[in-house]
């Protein structure tokens, strides 16, 4: 059976993720400025794609994902050359109004994470309701996702599912520090933290945080000292400023 095909703008590191995701379901065409750098884009994905020069591009009748910096939107738009049928952008902060410099039947704005390399991004998308099905079943195959209702809900969602890996990121180094520093050896404590997250992940999907928290905290033991500890350094009130700040810098890209 032949793939569908899909394009994509840009060779950075959320192009390759995304693709990563894509490649069992699609024939790729991948759109760039340096073919050194798209040779490399393709040694990474280990399929073959089509390579396109940016100057060369020509996506009348492709759907397209955008992958570049926001600030590249406008000389990209100049590049392209015929009308696009589906136009996705994961260009955080970049409006539908703006996304309109690329002419293209239908414009989607999607929000993936890094997970989409290992099929399981959480990807946030929002645009025009004729491609909604379109979109989904797209990115779908990078792992799961979310329509939304308006720009506003996106951006609070990229602040959510987009910037969250860093954000978990931090919280994984700093307990495996916590543990080095009580005497647990570096890799052992990598270990059991991956096993957490994994685990958690899979917890996460079925139950609310707060029955899962009050199922490992019992009356005075251990995990009531470290929740104490939490709430002490207000970690909670510090991942809620992560959210606002995030999503007011997503505003004002916009």
């Amino acid at each position: 059976m032949t793939k569908p095909s899909i394009s994509l703008i840009g060779n950075g590191k959320m192009a390759l993720a995304i693709a990563q995701g894509l490649k069992e379901f699609y024939s790729i065409e991948v759109i760039g400025r340096n073919p050194q750098k798209l040779d490399e884009f393709e040694k990474a994905l280990g399929v073959s794609i089509q390579k396109t020069p940016l100057e060369n591009a020509t996506c009348a009748g492709k759907s397209v994902i955008l992958c570049v910096k926001p600030a590249n939107l406008t000389d990209i738009s100049r590049k392209i050359h015929g009308q696009v049928k589906a136009l996705y952008s994961v260009l955080a902060g970049t409006s539908l109004e703006l996304l309109h410099s690329i002419e293209a039947d239908g414009y989607v704005r999607a929000m993936p994470n890094l997970a989409a390399e290992v099929a399981l991004s959480m990807t946030s998308l929002t645009g025009d309701s004729s491609l909604q099905d379109e979109a989904i079943a797209l990115f779908g195959s990078i792992g799961m996702t979310v329509w939304l209702e308006s720009e506003k809900e996106l951006d609070i969602a990229t602040a959510l599912a987009g910037s969250g890996p860093a954000y978990l990121a931090l919280i994984a180094e700093a307990l495996c520090d916590g543990a080095v520093r009580e005497g647990l050896k570096r890799s052992d404590a990598m270990s059991l933290m991956r096993g957490l997250f994994k685990g958690f992940g899979e917890l996460i999907q079925t139950s609310h945080p707060a029955i899962l928290k009050d199922g490992v905290m019992s009356p005075g033991g251990t995990t009531a000292a470290g929740y104490g500890a939490l709430e002490d350094a207000k970690v909670r009130h510090g991942c809620m400023e992560a959210i606002r700040c995030a999503h007011e810098k997503a505003k004002k890209m916009s």
